[in-house]
């Protein structure tokens, strides 16, 4: 078993670590095709050995070269550690800065057994949501960060360590870009074949960017779209007897269940069945996530009429051909509907036609890559056609952001708007009409992570959160309190539902003013002693000023600009200056690639003053950029907010915009 003293030693030469290939005993990426030609071939494998001394290659290139094509992919899976792979307590590793224990600490735990999708291919979620390329660049990762000096930054290509550069104690200890790739060959075809050459990774989030806390935070999201549809589209916030139906139980879309449950509806969720989902779905119930789950649909819906009817709070879930038993039955039963399965990445595992089994549909993307384009374009069309019959019946239905609608409309489903914009379909985003006014309000998943890895810690940081937003609530408005209502409730009720898993961590969504009390009131608990270790803040890329991504994040952005990257963008490099401990920019996320570009940060509160003052000033900015942004293009409850804001701190000053109020004056210019 490697120690972290050996780990942290760099790439292991002499002697080479035995070669253990793949685990069968855990989940494994779908095998990738990239098509690559044979000069394309030698390539990528003399990229993989530029990490060696010219007297391995000769060992390596064999087995690189198999990795190559059998799996569509050269992870190395010789050089994957047999350490028990985890978030170890900060103090356990050997760093000369607590800054870059911090960062160790995050990186672990997105590679976690526990937390990781696909952990030997370094797959945190999504399908292809990728930490590193290959565990050499994990393994000189940590080395970097344990010789890391305050006058250093570790600067991070796609997954590839280019280096500890001389720097500022006031620079990020760490930088990262994941696929920033030259607009114009930024395609899924273009993707799959700089993945295989070692040169781009796709991120998704908060996998490359070392941020993941597991299921956690998109069960939060999604109880708080749940709560938020019920009260827009039923009118109720007593969701209970209610039906939610949707899609998915992988990695991220399995917080369905448990949001479900949180929520108080009744949560019918399909999944294909396989041996690998069987193995999840135990996982799940294991952790308290899912209930029950059903093979069939004809056990399922025995108990969703019993549910329905008696008003309960359950979880079922079945995996074969939810849409279409509808559709033959007619038998409504659902209020709410979405999908989350990952149509990011359609064609490599993201999504499962319903035509073929797991197994089926597996082979067939490696040996025939169109034709299995193909039978998911018609299992699309099927999917929607389903949904729209429901639709018509009185289920009220919202796009997850999960680009699938969007695929959709690809595969030419009846999906089109009449009259409706670019980013507009027949169905809204949950963004159009639930989460988008939130994030206007400057409402967004602002996370923390305590690195003792100590419960007491995260039960006394949840008590100061809690404690912060009832103090605040006092002084809102009313749409504000509803938001801060909803989040202390999820504080309360997050133990209670055993939602930690890795890492000591907690997710809430708050706005500006709650972001920057919390963190302050946490750095002084660190100082105090009340909390043992430093705590590491965050959020989610899928924030207020974090992500453009125009069928998602800002597909409620109606002047034109949602397909403009300047918010992200901005958002990153103002961290960087303002304080924050690492940052990252990414190409992809959420709804795939080519499609997004979103950014993140990690900022460690140690008890310092220093501490302090960088939270105050970046969170402030992290913040009010989107707001402003979003108040710009148009959003009334942005203007009221950034103006709000405008008056609690004197150095901000923002360009309002005025609105025209008379159209027929545009009418008479261009007339």
């Amino acid at each position: 078993m490697t120690t972290l003293k050996e780990l942290c030693g760099g790439l292991p030469l002499n002697p080479l670590p035995p070669n253990r290939g793949r685990d069968p005993n855990v989940p494994h990426a779908p095998v990738r095709t990239p098509n690559l030609t044979a000069e394309e071939e030698r390539l990528s494998l003399r990229n993989a050995l530029r990490y060696f001394p010219p007297a391995l290659h000769s060992t390596l290139a064999p087995e690189f070269a198999q990795e190559l094509r059998q799996y569509g992919h050269i992870y190395m899976y010789r050089f994957c550690p047999s350490i028990r792979m985890r978030a170890y307590p900060i103090d356990e590793y050997p760093c000369q800065i607590r800054h870059a224990a911090a960062i160790m600490h995050m990186i672990m735990n997105n590679l976690d057994p526990a937390v990781a999708q696909f952990p030997q291919e370094l797959v945190t979620y999504g399908g292809n949501g990728q930490v590193f390329s290959n565990w050499a660049q994990f393994r000189l990762v940590l080395h970097y960060l344990s010789t890391m000096s305050e006058e250093q930054t570790l600067v991070m290509y796609s997954g590839h360590p280019l280096g500890l550069f001389p720097s500022l104690p006031s620079s990020p200890r760490c930088v990262i870009t994941n696929g920033m790739v030259i607009p114009n060959y930024s395609s899924r075809e273009s993707y799959e074949k700089m993945f295989a050459l070692g040169i781009t990774m796709y991120g998704q989030m908060t996998a490359g960017s070392y941020c993941y806390i597991g299921p956690q935070g998109i069960v939060h999201g999604t109880l708080l779209t749940v709560l938020n549809a019920g009260r827009r589209y039923l009118g109720t916030s007593d969701l209970r007897g209610r039906v939610f139906v949707t899609s998915g139980l992988g990695g991220m879309s399995g917080a369905q269940a448990k949001a479900a449950v949180i929520a108080g509806c009744v949560g019918v969720i399909a999944e294909v069945f396989s041996w690998c989902c069987e193995n999840i779905l135990k996982m799940f119930k294991n952790n308290n996530i899912l209930q029950n789950h059903f093979t069939t649909p004809k056990v399922n819906y025995k108990n969703q009429h019993k549910l329905h009817n008696s008003r309960s709070t359950r979880v079922l879930c079945f995996r074969e051909r939810l849409w279409e038993e509808y559709e033959r039955t007619g038998d409504l039963l659902v209020d709410l509907g979405s999908d989350q399965t990952s149509l990011h990445n359609p064609f490599s595992g993201g999504y499962y036609p319903v035509q073929l089994s797991f197994e089926q549909a597996n082979q067939l993307m490696n040996s025939d890559p169109q034709r299995f384009r193909t039978v998911v374009h018609e299992s699309l069309r099927r999917h929607i056609a389903a949904i729209n019959k429901l639709s018509e019946e009185g289920m009220y239905f919202w796009d997850y952001g999960n680009a699938f609608l969007l695929e959709a409309k690809r595969a030419g489903a009846e999906v089109q708007k009449s009259g409706g914009g670019a980013t507009e379909f027949k169905y809204p985003s949950y963004v159009q009409h639930i989460m988008g006014d939130i994030f206007s309000l400057g409402f967004g998943p602002f996370r923390w992570v305590c690195t003792s890895g100590n419960p007491s810690d995260l039960a006394e940081t949840d008590d100061i959160a809690t404690s912060v937003l009832e103090e605040i609530s006092a002084s809102v408005t009313e749409r504000v309190r509803q938001q801060y209502s909803d989040n202390i409730r999820w504080i309360r009720e997050a133990g209670k539902h055993n939602m930690v898993v890795g890492s000591q961590a907690r997710i809430l969504y708050s706005d500006q003013r709650g972001r920057v009390s919390i963190a302050l009131a946490i750095n002084k608990a660190v100082a105090d002693g009340r909390v043992t270790a430093p705590v590491v803040i965050s959020r989610d890329h899928h924030d207020v000023s974090g992500t453009d991504s125009p069928f998602r994040e800002t597909s409620n952005i109606y002047d034109g600009s949602a397909f403009c990257a300047d918010m992200a963008v901005q958002n990153v490099i103002g961290d960087a200056f303002r304080g924050a401990t690492w940052v990252s920019l990414h190409n992809g996320g959420g709804v795939g690639w080519g499609e997004v570009i979103n950014g993140g940060f990690g900022l460690v509160l140690d008890g310092s003053e220093e501490a302090g003052k960088r939270a105050r000033t970046m969170l402030n900015w992290d913040v009010s950029n989107g707001v402003a942004r979003r108040c710009w293009s148009g959003n009334s409850n942005a203007y009221e907010t950034i103006q709000l804001t405008m008056e609690d701190q004197p150095h901000l000053r923002v360009t309002m915009p005025y609105h025209v109020q008379d159209e027929h004056i545009l009418y008479n210019a261009l007339h």
